[in-house]
């Protein structure tokens, strides 16, 4: 079993800007400091890592990608050699792209500080209200990108890659609804453990695969839910104590800053 035998149904509602957003500020440089060649390549491997996981995307993904490409290898020639661009009004083949994520980060603040103020004017009544009892669950966290479940995947995919043989050949034992029952059974409702102590026993690249699939599968059923404490930091994976209406996806952060 591996990933192109299970097709991930998985709406992706961020676009390859939000991509791109999301690796400028996880290497922490200014949007107009990028490095073309250093963020392509960045790029490219979460398009490798959608592919490796049979992960259906939007066309503009891939789009973007060319476009990328096309800009590196730009930046790579002499500016004497650079081909001839219709109405450029500048040198830096960059310019574009930047000018882009610019216009689409004022979006995106904008739609943040609105829904923040949605949230905070839910809270707010014209009558004083009698007084609530008090709930214990703690409040809903803040969503997150799919883009750190992918990032922590590939982190996992890395550290196993260096700590196995890939040479030996081993029987590939488990399909992706094993690998749902051995969770389900693993976690009590409310039990919480490491994203990437999952795959402590994982034998295979394929197993490794499988198990995120899986993973991925709960989620969209409601059944399990991811924490960050910190942006970009260690991901944790919990089993909720009841499970409600199935969703898309729904990953959650501690940390509700946004990009």
């Amino acid at each position: 079993m591996d990933g192109d035998d299970y097709k991930v149904r998985l709406d992706i509602f961020e676009g390859p800007l939000d991509l791109l957003l999301y690796l400028i500020k996880k290497d922490e440089v200014d949007i107009q400091d990028i490095s073309i060649a250093r963020i392509t390549g960045q790029y490219l491997k979460y398009i490798e890592t959608f592919r490796l996981l049979n992960i259906d995307l939007a066309a503009e993904f891939i789009v973007m990608a060319a476009n990328l490409m096309y800009l590196k290898s730009r930046t790579l020639l002499p500016r004497s050699e650079q081909p001839p661009e219709e109405d450029a009004e500048e040198d830096d083949p960059r310019w574009e792209l930047i000018r882009q994520l610019i216009e689409y980060k004022k979006f995106k603040d904008a739609a943040h500080f609105l829904a923040h103020r949605e949230v905070e004017q839910e809270g707010r009544f014209a009558l004083r209200p009698e007084k609530p009892e008090v709930d214990p669950t703690p409040p809903p966290l803040a969503e997150i990108s799919i883009f750190d479940l992918i990032r922590a995947f590939q982190n996992v995919l890395k550290r196993f890659e260096e700590s196995h043989d890939l040479g030996d050949i081993v029987d590939d034992r488990y399909t992706v609804a094993d690998k749902i029952e051995m969770l389900l059974t693993r976690f009590v409702p409310g039990q919480a453990a490491r994203f990437d102590s999952l795959f402590a026993d994982a034998v295979t690249k394929a197993e490794v695969i499988v198990t995120f699939l899986a993973v991925l599968e709960l989620m969209k059923m409601n059944q399990f839910v991811l924490r960050q404490t910190e942006v970009f930091g260690e991901i944790e994976i919990e089993r909720r104590s009841q499970a409600t209406h199935p969703v898309d996806y729904e990953i959650t952060s501690d940390d509700s800053d946004d990009s």
